[in-house]
């Protein structure tokens, strides 16, 4: 029965329209590219790329901190469905958790992308690596596959269930999600640790650094499931309730609104009485000895997320449906500024010993950065289609209509 699940699912993935056939073909086109920057940079090396000694970040682990966070935001649906049997959310929760497969799915291959040799990956496999508990990284790629593997059982699992009619065993499939919801909070915790613990880094050196991830990925997630969500509306049988996306629009108002609050008070406490240790904020807002290349993203960000909140809390654009993707996107792409560019790299700058190096990302890194892109939505578009087919009772087993395994997890 699981060999034929995997052949109906592939089947209804594959049929669709001269709309859906130009974005898959447009996205394939985008991936080829991202190949061949990729065979460019194991060929070449990491000279390629716009890094250098003093700056050996850039925008590949910019993009892994930033969807990190876009993974982790699934959670916004799966706590409310589950712990306050929200009932709108519930009939998407597995929308959700196929959104954070894909972001996890992005954020590893953005791992290959920086590790610049992704052939000694086994190393920290054991038996045949050393697999080192001492390191954050380490701690890192454990509950980021931590994450991906309870997603894909909940979420195949669930749809499994709908495709055959049959129910869910609840005590085993509850403390599952109980575990993800837990789980997802760990992930962007640990990715915050992962550059705060740094002390070479002012920047980064502060306990505050996990709970500005936690407000800024429960921003930027919902703000990117509100769009798709809207999208799935608009282009296919499925229809979302109203009470779902007005209830991941007051998290994403909150979660904003405290993520700007946090960054104001950074300023207002790295600047009052600045010493050296604000360089790299100082460098960022105004540019440091005339080297201004980050000024421009950091302004940007503050505009698109200062933006984005104050249509929010503007009526006609919270409760538009046809005017609410502006501010998702703006909240959207100014965290993802304020995440990559206006935190990643201005660490590094200045060095421990003073030097200020600019950082400009060069064609393969945009390149590669778009093809992953690509990459994380073919793969989205290809579990949403297959997930919302098997909601709507299109793709089930025997041809007889599924049952609701909701039923047995309330």
């Amino acid at each position: 029965m699981l060999t034929r699940f995997v052949f109906d699912y592939a089947r209804y993935v594959l049929k669709g329209g001269t709309k859906f056939y130009a974005w898959m073909g447009t996205l394939a086109l985008l991936i080829v590219g991202m190949l061949y920057v990729f065979y460019l940079q194991n060929t070449e090396g990491l000279i390629v790329t716009g890094m250098t000694s003093q700056i050996h970040d850039g925008l590949y682990l910019a993009n892994l901190v930033f969807l990190v966070g876009v993974a982790a935001g699934a959670v916004t649906i799966v706590f409310p469905a589950y712990v306050y049997h929200h009932e709108g959310m519930h009939k998407v929760t597995v929308l959700g958790e196929m959104l954070a497969i894909s972001a996890v799915i992005m954020v590893m291959v953005f791992v290959f992308a920086h590790m610049g040799r992704p052939d000694r990956l086994w190393h920290m496999v054991p038996p045949w690596g050393i697999y080192s508990f001492s390191s954050m990284l380490g701690w890192d790629v454990l509950v980021l596959n931590g994450y991906l593997i309870l997603n894909f059982v909940v979420g195949f699992w669930y749809l499994y269930s709908k495709y055959t009619g049959k129910p869910v065993n609840a005590k085993i499939f509850m403390p599952l999600v109980y575990i993800s919801i837990v789980w997802a909070l760990s992930i962007h915790t640990v990715t915050a640790f992962l550059i705060a613990v740094n002390p070479a880094r002012p920047m980064w050196f502060h306990s505050m650094m996990p709970i500005r991830f936690i407000t800024t990925a429960f921003a930027a997630g919902p703000a990117l499931i509100i769009i798709a969500f809207l999208i799935i509306r608009n282009n296919t049988k499925m229809w979302i309730e109203d009470s779902a996306i007005k209830l991941l629009t007051t998290i994403v108002i909150w979660c904003l609104g405290l993520a700007i609050f946090l960054t104001l008070s950074e300023i207002v406490i790295e600047l009052y009485a600045r010493t050296e240790h604000a360089n790299s904020l100082y460098y960022l807002m105004f540019g440091l000895h005339g080297l201004t290349a980050l000024v421009p993203w950091f302004w940007s960000s503050v505009v698109l997320m200062v933006g984005a909140f104050a249509l929010f809390m503007t009526p006609k654009f919270r409760n538009d449906m046809k005017l609410l993707p502006i501010p998702c996107a703006m909240a959207f792409v100014g965290i993802w500024i304020e995440k990559g560019m206006g935190l990643i790299v201005p660490g590094f700058i200045p060095s421990p010993i003073g030097e200020v190096t600019e950082y400009y990302p060069t064609f393969v890194e945009w390149m590669m950065t778009l093809g992953i892109w690509a990459f994380g939505f073919f793969i989205l578009t290809i579990l949403l289609k297959g997930a919302i087919g098997i909601l709507l009772g299109e793709v089930r087993f025997g041809g007889a209509a599924a049952a609701n395994p909701a039923a047995a997890v309330h």
